[in-house]
């Protein structure tokens, strides 16, 4: 059956309710991509394109959905989640299939426990753990050089011997090399202790996991897991979600810690900024060593990419890059390790495809859209804050501080559209610089300012001002 405008109409309602009630990252998460199938006759059905999603929605938010559902659709009885197939056609339920009536817990196929069994080993060994990523290819400067070291220090560590950094948190940006570390940890240790078992996840894959146990009602086999494990490497902790599943990991968390085996967790924030988190796990991850990786100065990026040249070459001997263009591309592209590489990626892959030597000529054509800067000098965050704050005579602490007053509010929010403008940074790291606030708070401060510029006159001249201020240092 067709689903008509109106309910349509209902329907998007209900989803902008979810998100105002569950927020923007829980929602992204868990609703974004669920379709409305059909409503009729007392039933509501809905698709989502896979079946983790299905599960994860049946287990925990079944009874919400009919609540705001019913508010915005009318009285249903039952609610219907569906896995779409390729192709967009939602698999139809089968024989066995039960109804949602909220607040009834789900039921819902259950997977073999070899289906398990072969999940949790391929958790074990580690969906991030390449073989490349050791400590021996990992570049050291200034800006990474005490996650190094600690990460360094937990891998040599005796088993059973007291552990100095325990928890151990490294925060990061994406591209700066968190799971390249946790990787070396893992390779370090089961090279130097086979005996000793490591388990490396990602968030997503912890998730996944505890859900398969609960389908197979066997969360004993789950937290058991654990109990054996000597070192613990969780990444990307930033996306743990639910108020169960943070519980499930805190019991995991504090039964290692407490036993004295290592736990190394690397996230995208620091602890005190991982909102979605209970407060107490948040304390107890800050009780250990906190350290973050910095973006790479000049130095660094002059030895990453010596290092990914020498790689490149092992690959393929025809790759020439002079030396004077690996200088270039240090000081033109100021990114991630990840973006620098993918400049050499492109210079190589245009030369090859267009028989041209590599030139310098060649290189500022092929990298014009990724220099800091139309005149190659590279913008600071920093300066923008300095400059900003000077204009404004706003202190640097204010501008990072919660302070709410209009006085600070409307230069942080100037402050973050020309870091956004000005500098290749992403939202979340723009969002780390001004005092660790979300990306969303950038998105919506840039967003402001450029509407604002759009009608006020006066506020566009004085961001063309502080414009030409940064520019010229």
């Amino acid at each position: 059956m067709t689903v008509v405008t109106d309910v349509k109409t209902r329907w998007d309602r209900v989803a902008q309710r979810l998100r105002v009630e569950l927020g923007e990252d829980l929602f992204t998460s868990w609703f974004a991509r669920m379709e409305l199938e059909e409503f009729e006759q007392g039933r509501l059905i809905v698709s989502v394109p896979t079946r983790f999603l299905k599960s994860w929605i049946e287990t925990h938010y079944v009874s919400k959905l009919h609540k705001i559902g019913e508010a915005e659709l009318g009285r249903f009885d039952s609610i219907h989640v569906r896995v779409r197939m390729r192709g967009g056609v939602p698999q139809r339920p089968a024989a066995d299939e039960q109804a949602h009536h909220a607040p009834q817990a789900a039921a819902v196929p259950q997977p073999s426990a070899i289906a398990q069994a072969q999940a949790v080993a391929a958790a074990e060994r580690g969906p991030h753990l390449d073989p490349s990523q050791t400590f021996d290819t990992f570049v050291v400067g200034s800006s990474n050089q005490l996650a190094h070291a600690a990460m360094c220090r937990v891998a040599d560590a005796a088993p059973g011997a007291a552990v100095s950094f325990n928890p151990l948190f490294v925060h990061a940006g994406s591209g700066l090399g968190k799971t390249h570390l946790l990787s070396a940890v893992a390779h370090r240790v089961k090279e130097k202790r086979p005996d000793r078992r490591v388990m490396f996840l990602t968030a997503e894959r912890f998730m996944i996991n505890f859900v398969m146990a609960l389908r197979q009602r066997d969360t004993l086999a789950f937290k058991d897991q654990f109990a054996a494990v000597d070192v613990l490497l969780i990444d990307d902790f930033q996306f743990l979600q639910g108020k169960t599943m943070q519980q499930e990991f805190c019991n995991a968390f504090n039964g290692l810690v407490d036993s004295r085996r290592q736990v190394i967790v690397a996230a995208d924030v620091p602890p005190a900024q991982l909102d979605s988190i209970d407060q107490r796990m948040r304390s107890r991850l800050m009780g250990g060593l906190v350290v973050d990786i910095e973006m790479p100065d000049i130095e660094t990026r002059r030895r990453i990419l010596q290092s990914r040249y020498e790689t490149m070459q092992k690959r393929d001997p025809s790759v020439i890059i002079p030396g004077e263009v690996l200088e270039f591309i240090a000081n033109r592209v100021t990114g991630t390790g990840r973006e620098l590489e993918g400049a050499m990626n492109r210079i190589t892959a245009y030369q090859q495809f267009n028989n041209a030597a590599v030139t310098l000529d060649l290189a500022s054509l092929v990298l014009r859209d990724m220099q800091a800067s139309p005149d190659g000098t590279r913008i600071k965050i920093d300066d923008i804050l300095k400059i900003v704050g000077r204009h404004f005579n706003v202190g640097r602490t204010d501008l990072l501080s919660p302070r709410r007053a209009r006085s600070v509010v409307v230069p942080r929010q100037i402050g973050m559209y020309l870091a956004k403008k000005m500098t290749a940074r992403s939202l979340p790291e723009i969002g780390r610089r001004f005092g660790g606030r979300d990306h969303s708070t950038v998105l919506h401060a840039v967003r402001k300012i450029e509407d604002q510029i759009k009608t006020d006159d006066g506020l566009a001249r004085e961001v063309a001002l502080l414009v030409r201020l940064v520019e010229q240092g």
